[in-house]
């Protein structure tokens, strides 16, 4: 059966421009498909059609009869005073409307209504609204509620004081609870941590109808699709398979159809340069050959070439790093913040040595970018010290960009804040970024946040640095843009600090993993993958916690989380030490057995000494932590 079927669609917004071009494609009932496309593409519109918020200039939209649409980022108008409890259970209106009916049916039967058209359609509602889990409501929203990580604190407070995140969250499970037969899902894990993303994917795959996704989280479309769709000017091209295969499959198509040009091209230079010949015969006085040259013309024109396949243009641009002297570059001392009553961290311990690249994870509100801008000095310290090494050259990429004067143009912006730059350098250097032609003139007021993002990028990447503090650097970027700044960051040689919840990205660049929950923060000396590994250990060994009533004020004393956090880090740093001590003894088996093979010993010697090293590193830690753990 088929869902959507979208025939011959066009929209356009100006008179110049296409967005949708003759955009023609089906979903049958259950798949899970990807919308792919870059910015301005034409994604968003194309959802705004289906769900009938846009008109299409031509072509038809057509969805199965009884089919129910819910878009997950329209942000619903709810009436005043609605708390976010009222929202989430407004998804049952339609199951109330059952209720109600049922009751008034079931009163008519009372009162000697027995005919059998009341008693099936009875029947029929019963049935509905059983399915629709109209029993027990209170378990659905508790359940939708917690996987979001909407608490009870959030569920009692109004909708309209919330964030934009919160209020995608919400609307989030509001339509999962709804019986929505297709989702339409526009860049959902934008505002999603990691804990709610997993949950969201989870949930599709056990949801019984049909998912259209837009999404630039590569990890999210490879567990969640198992079609793309790409919108390319305008048109659809069309991918069996989910993301990887997509990127695969589109450099393999790129290829084929440019090795085909190629060898069309090299056919018509050949008949060309034949046809010339035979005219310059004619020209000596032989007219079979002027004819001959003519009919080998009109072959060449009515040739069906090959259109030369086309790639966007990689912005090439890199950090420009700064030389480090030094063993330090940043150090946490008993640090400590909290707002009002609410503690978000207390009696931090770590320390940052030149080349680490370091993770920042935990859940939305956990204080992430409040601890960055500790670092940068941007937000106070209510206690213990932040330290930089004095060598130490930083920049920030922020999560909000923002702008003293967005009036001005962007070739202004980089004029006026980068001295001694013409207008020609500061072209250049914004083509460089891909800002061409008369873009360079918009406002910075109007630019998009993909677009705000790769502006502040394309002023940073000038400073000289070494330490590099990201926060969501791949938020509200486009798949080619991610991929650039992936490069970008694989080429410097600094540190790195970054807050993500784009698992591509941490899986890529983490070597360290610092996990704030709690009040406190657990360093994972580890990639991502193995961080993955040990959590997964942890959630299996967790015991199902008892329930208990609670008594006055609960929170344990000041100093119990940094102990906590302490013995938590001890066990991983054991995990670490008895890793590297096995490392050690195999390398040892192993030089022994190649002891008569020069170059191999080399390496395999200079492989135990990193082992060595990195073990006294962590021997030393592990005494810290030993006496924190103890005072």
């Amino acid at each position: 059966m088929i869902d959507i079927q979208v025939q011959e669609l066009v929209k356009s917004f100006d008179l110049e421009k296409r967005i949708l071009d003759g955009l023609t494609f089906q979903v049958d009932t259950g798949e899970r498909l990807g919308i792919l496309g870059s910015n301005g593409a034409g994604k968003t519109t194309l959802f705004r059609l289906l769900t009938g918020e846009l008109t299409p200039d031509s072509g038809q939209i057509s969805i199965a009869s009884g089919r129910r649409l819910g878009l997950i980022s329209q942000i619903p108008v709810v009436p005043a005073g609605f708390t976010v409890e009222d929202v989430l259970r407004s998804a049952f209106d339609r199951m109330a409307a059952l209720g109600r009916e049922m009751e008034a049916l079931a009163q008519a039967m009372a009162a000697g209504d027995d005919s059998p058209k009341t008693l099936k359609r009875y029947g029929d509602i019963s049935a509905r609204f059983e399915a629709l889990g109209g029993y027990d409501t209170d378990t659905a929203v508790n359940k939708v509620a917690n996987g979001l990580r909407i608490s009870a604190a959030m569920r009692t407070q109004p909708f309209d004081l919330l964030s934009g995140g919160e209020k995608t969250r919400v609307n989030l499970g509001r339509l999962i609870l709804e019986d929505t037969d297709i989702l339409l899902l526009d860049e959902p894990t934008n505002h999603l941590d990691l804990q709610a993303t997993e949950w969201l994917e989870e949930y599709l795959k056990s949801f019984h109808g049909t998912v259209l996704t837009i999404s630039h989280d590569r990890y999210f479309l490879d567990r969640t699709v198992t079609r793309i769709i790409e919108i390319v000017d305008g048109k659809a091209a069309f991918y069996s398979g989910n993301y990887s295969f997509y990127y695969i499959e589109k450099e393999r198509r790129y290829q084929e159809q440019l090795k085909q040009y190629e060898k069309e091209q090299a056919k018509i230079a050949q008949l060309e340069k034949s046809a010339q010949q035979l005219r310059m015969f004619a020209f000596k006085g032989n007219d079979k050959t002027y004819r001959r040259a003519i009919s080998m013309e009109k072959r060449i024109a009515r040739m069906n070439t090959t259109v030369k396949p086309t790639k966007a243009k990689r912005m090439d641009a890199r950090f420009a790093s700064r030389e480090f002297r030094g063993d330090e570059v940043l150090q946490l001392r008993g640090v400590t913040k909290a707002f009002g009553d609410r503690t978000l961290f207390e009696e931090i311990y770590l320390h940052v040595v030149p080349g680490e690249r370091i993770a920042l994870l935990g859940e939305n509100g956990t204080g992430k970018t409040t601890l960055l801008n500790m670092i940068m000095n941007r937000e106070s310290v209510d206690g213990g010290v932040i330290r930089t090494g004095p060598s130490v050259r930083t920049a920030y990429l922020p999560q909000i960009i923002h702008f003293d004067h967005p009036e001005r143009s962007m070739v202004d912006t980089m004029i006026y804040e980068k001295k001694n730059m013409s207008a020609t350098s500061a072209r250049n250097r914004l083509a460089a970024y891909d800002f061409r032609g008369e873009d360079v003139f918009k406002s910075v007021a109007v630019l998009s946040g993909g677009e705000l993002s790769r502006l502040r990028l394309c002023m940073l990447m000038d400073e000289e640095i070494n330490f590099l503090i990201l926060d969501e650097p791949t938020n509200h970027l486009d798949i080619a843009s991610r991929e650039w700044i992936e490069e970008a960051v694989e080429a410097f040689e600094g540190t790195l600090l970054f807050v993500s919840h784009d698992r591509y990205f941490i899986d890529r660049f983490a070597t360290r993993i610092w996990e704030l929950a709690d009040g406190t923060i657990t360093d994972y000396p580890m990639n991502f993958a193995q961080y993955r590994a040990v959590k997964a250990a942890q959630e299996k060994e967790k015991p199902a916690p008892a329930p208990a009533e609670k008594k006055g004020d609960t929170r344990p004393a000041r100093g119990n989380r940094a102990q906590q956090a302490a013995r938590r880090q001890l066990t991983i740093c054991e995990s670490a030490i008895a890793r590297l001590e096995e490392e050690c003894r195999r390398l040892d088996e192993e030089m022994t057995l190649h002891g008569a093979e020069a170059d191999t010993l080399a390496e395999l010697y200079r492989e135990k000494q990193d082992a060595e090293a990195q073990l006294e590193q962590e021997m030393e830690r592990w005494e810290a932590l030993s006496l924190q753990a103890e005072e």
